[in-house]
């Protein structure tokens, strides 16, 4: 593909999918599926019961396979995992993979750790293996993103993502074109390259504030294309009260996901599409070399 044509095909998603070229398009996406019980019934919960149209599996958590055993056919990612950030609730590589622990039980608690002690090659085999576990256990795999966004802030750690989302025909979330500066490489442009569908914007609610603030805003400035938006529901457990310190932002989220003047309501007034990481898996796979 030329890179003219890629930008066409960039900039056009959301007439790509079969709306209008000005259409506002959401993904409401709820990660973390597989941390903990709490977090698996708030993720199904929001999925089933509430607005959100896709999820990202923990492959890692310690929970995950109890989430494999709930599954229905539910649009699911894979959220590639090299950091457990907690204190007190550890998970690690199902690789053996000793470059990607940090000492205490399980994978490196910061970005920092990971990118200045973890070795690529284990890097890649580990992040293979969440793939293809989440495949045995039966998971219709409808997209890649990273926990933390581990992946997509260093060029060398990105290439192993892209090098799946390629191979396994894939979407790929990314930040939006004006992080590219930030990050120092055209990470975009990489992914459109080799065929690579990834939504124009990702908005994640910031902690601290409330969610209800932070989606209003979003829809009410939503801009033409396809918009991610980044919810971690959780229901409100003593379980979840104990091991993660934000859990009043999961749980708020949750709130959001399901309360009955929802988000497609918000989204219906404001004139925004619900849309799905499988609508672009769709999309990417019915593209020339993607068959």
């Amino acid at each position: 593909m030329s890179a003219s044509s890629t930008l066409q095909y960039v900039s056009s998603l959301a007439e790509a999918l079969g709306h209008s070229p000005g259409a506002k398009l959401l993904i409401v996406t709820c990660d973390d599926l597989g941390l903990s019980h709490a977090v698996n019934s708030g993720v199904y919960g929001s999925l089933r019961s509430g607005t959100a149209t896709s999820a990202g599996l923990l492959v890692p958590g310690p929970w995950a396979r109890e989430a494999a055993a709930s599954y229905r056919g539910e649009d699911v990612g894979v959220h590639l995992t090299l950091n457990a950030e907690y204190d007190l609730y550890r998970w690690g590589p199902v690789t053996h993979s000793p470059s990607l622990l940090d000492g205490d039980g399980g994978f490196p608690r910061t970005l920092v750790d990971l990118w200045e002690h973890a070795d690529l090659d284990e890097v890649g085999r580990e992040c293979r293996a969440q793939l293809e576990r989440a495949i045995y256990w039966g998971f219709d795999v409808s997209h890649l993103s990273a926990h933390m966004a581990a992946l997509e802030l260093r060029p060398e750690f990105f290439d192993i993502a892209l090098g799946l989302a390629v191979e396994f025909r894939l979407p790929l979330r990314l930040a939006g074109a004006a992080h590219q500066r930030e990050v120092g490489f055209q990470f975009r442009q990489l992914a459109a390259d080799e065929g690579v569908v990834s939504p124009d914007q990702v908005v994640r609610s910031a902690r601290g504030n409330s969610a209800r603030a932070v989606v209003d805003q979003l829809l009410s400035n939503l801009a033409p294309g396809v918009t991610e938006l980044v919810l971690r529901p959780a229901r409100d457990t003593e379980e979840l009260r104990a091991v993660m310190p934000d859990w009043p932002s999961r749980v708020e989220d949750y709130t959001i996901a399901t309360a009955r003047e929802g988000l497609a309501a918000l989204a219906a007034r404001a004139g925004v599409v619900l849309t799905s990481y499988r609508a672009l898996c769709r999309l990417q796979r019915s593209r020339p070399g993607q068959a």
